[in-house]
C-alpha cells in the first residue's frame, strides 16, 4: 500500500539569511519528525532541531513530537531575541526625552 504524502514548508531566518523549505511528508508525521527530515539542518547546522521552538502560523507548538502536521503547514523555526524588545522601546523613548529637553 502506498503511503499518502502531504507537502508542508519549513521556514527559518537567521540573521543574516532565511530560508523556506518546501517538504514532502508521510500523513501522520509529527512537526519534530518533519523538521529532521527536511533538510533545514544541513543548511543550519548549528540549529538543535530536537530542541529548539516551533510553531506552525506564527502559533507556538508545546509538544511538537506528537502533533503531526496537516497538509499545507508552515513550520516556523524560532530563536532567542538579541534584545529585549521592551527595553529598545525604553531607550528609544529615553533618547528622544533627551533630545526633545536639548531642543528646548
Amino acid at each position: 500500500m502506498v503511503e499518502a504524502m502531504i507537502e508542508i514548508e519549513v521556514v527559518y531566518a537567521a540573521v543574516d539569511r532565511q530560508v523556506l523549505l518546501p517538504a514532502r511528508v508521510p500523513a501522520g508525521t509529527t512537526v519534530r519528525a518533519a523538521l529532521l527530515n527536511s533538510g533545514v539542518g544541513q543548511a543550519f547546522p548549528e540549529l538543535d532541531l530536537q530542541q529548539c521552538p516551533v510553531g506552525i502560523f506564527g502559533k507556538v507548538v508545546v509538544d511538537p513530537e506528537n502533533r503531526p502536521v496537516q497538509p499545507g503547514d508552515r513550520i516556523e523555526i524560532y530563536r532567542p531575541l538579541l534584545a529585549d524588545p521592551k527595553e529598545v522601546r525604553r531607550l528609544r523613548a529615553a533618547k528622544a526625552a533627551e533630545a526633545k529637553a536639548r531642543n528646548q
